[in-house]
């Protein structure tokens, strides 16, 4: 039977969102409340999947063996926390590529839902961006969740946030994840 997905944006989720890009570990900066709350739903029958726009890439700003290995590390660094993430989706292409696989498309959360035998209806999407939103949306996850964190303040009062409703708003993953599991 398929499994249900925790599918998690990164920037602004997990971690500080940067104007000016992640460009290497050292501009990490995650949320400690983030690893709490994956630690605590460690357990939980849900896949828990990154889905992540790394945009610096295809900018020429960072290479994607770069980027990768900043997933690569946030991952060990949730594992350390006792937290747990089964999977992480990059796209790398600039906005301007518009391929399927960069939010708003739900490119991402569609190859996971193949690679992991994914039930996207009983699913659910967080992210600090409409963009996120509407990925969850367009894949077929039935709950989408805007995080307060990053740019999900703005976002959240922005007039298209309006064709994305329903939709639920809540401060931090913690805060989400409490509610949820």
């Amino acid at each position: 039977m398929p499994s249900p997905a925790l599918f998690l944006d990164r920037d602004g989720v997990i971690i500080e969102n940067r104007a000016d890009y992640v460009r290497s570990w050292a501009d990490v900066e995650i949320f400690p409340q983030a690893i709490v709350a994956l630690a605590q739903i460690r357990n939980s029958p849900y896949k828990i999947i990154l889905v992540t726009n790394q945009s610096a890439v295809g900018r020429g700003i960072i290479t994607f063996e770069t980027a990768q290995a900043i997933n690569d590390r946030l991952v060990a660094e949730i594992e350390k926390g006792n937290g747990r993430v089964d999977a992480v989706y990059m796209c790398p292409h600039a906005p301007d590529i518009h391929c399927d696989c960069r939010k708003p498309q739900p490119g991402l959360l569609l190859k996971a839902a193949v690679d992991h035998a994914l039930d996207l209806s009983r699913s659910i999407m967080i992210g600090d961006a409409l963009t996120d939103l509407a990925a969850g949306q367009a894949a077929g996850v039935q709950q989408t969740i805007l995080l307060r964190t990053g740019r999900g303040e703005i976002q959240s009062q922005l007039p298209q946030a309006q064709q994305y409703i329903p939709f639920a708003i809540y401060n931090t993953l913690a805060d989400a994840l409490t509610r949820l599991f």
